[in-house]
């Protein structure tokens, strides 16, 4: 285990406990916190034992050959998914997108979340408190919370623009940008699942608004959704929702660097001046 500091690395008794026997080699993403140890990644749990054993059950029950793929969970000899903080999964191999591939994330998106439709909103979504939920709450006018300085110009523009908008919510995956692999001849790997409550066209807009703020998206990614109603309003909350959870991070009473506030004052501008009301 040279070469990785002893907090990233699942102990022995993990691995055990596990079976699963090798030296972790770290991988990028992940916030850097995910190790592959043989064909399986191990990486500290995301939120409460439910929320893990939860989404550990949902990949199991998906059929494969609708669109997507997932890694099968790995689950300890005693059927635990996390043990000492630490759950692990199949390796699936390919390349992240989105560059170059951003319908392609799209898509896989469509049909993971399709193949979620019928299933029931989980209770631990009203219990969780972390950036990210607390930043969809907000995007969506079921919380309000203080920002960063330099944050609350652009948060005021986009509340201003916020309309309500009446959409079929479902399980949904929060985060497709840099989840979605891409291999030859495979299709497309769906990981690290961020579940929300939320319409599809959410989805979308999050992976769009992504493109606005730090990448150099391609011509058409902003219109990507603009056939189906209430797109502008899903990229207005995709936006809150990124900005939000930023500050989140940074604290409330924290400085938020002032690139960040660029990216966000840029992408504000792009929805209001160049996307038409849908």
């Amino acid at each position: 285990m040279t070469g990785l500091p002893s907090n990233t690395v699942p102990p022995l008794s993990v691995l055990d406990a596990f079976g699963v026997e090798g030296t972790p080699v770290p991988l990028a993403g992940g916030r850097g916190r995910s190790v592959r140890v043989g064909g399986f990644v191990f990486k500290p749990a995301d939120g409460t034992e439910e929320e893990v054993e939860w989404a550990a059950s949902v990949f199991e029950r998906l059929a494969p050959g609708s669109g997507f793929r997932v890694p099968a969970p790995l689950r300890a000899a005693d059927g635990r998914s996390v043990v000492e903080g630490w759950t692990a999964g199949e390796f699936l191999d390919g390349e992240p997108g989105p560059r170059g591939r951003w319908s392609d994330v799209i898509s896989a998106g469509r049909a993971f979340h399709a193949a979620l439709r019928k299933l029931p909103r989980p209770g631990f979504l009203d219990r969780r408190t972390h950036p990210w939920a607390v930043a969809d709450r907000v995007a969506w006018g079921e919380e309000e919370t203080e920002v960063a300085a330099g944050l609350a110009g652009p948060l005021s523009a986009l509340l201003e623009l916020r309309r309500p908008v009446e959409q079929v919510s479902q399980l949904i995956h929060g985060d497709l940008t840099g989840n979605v692999l891409f291999a030859a001849g495979e299709e497309p790997a769906v990981i690290d699942f961020s579940p929300y409550w939320r319409p599809p066209l959410f989805a979308e807009a999050i992976v769009v608004a992504d493109g606005l703020l730090w990448f150099d998206p391609p011509p058409g990614l902003l219109v990507v959704g603009s056939d189906r109603p209430g797109w502008r309003q899903m990229l207005i909350r995709a936006l809150i929702f990124r900005l939000v959870a930023y500050s989140e991070l940074v604290g409330p009473s924290g400085q938020a660097q002032a690139d960040e506030v660029a990216r966000y004052v840029r992408a504000t501008e792009v929805v209001r001046h160049r996307l038409a009301d849908a």
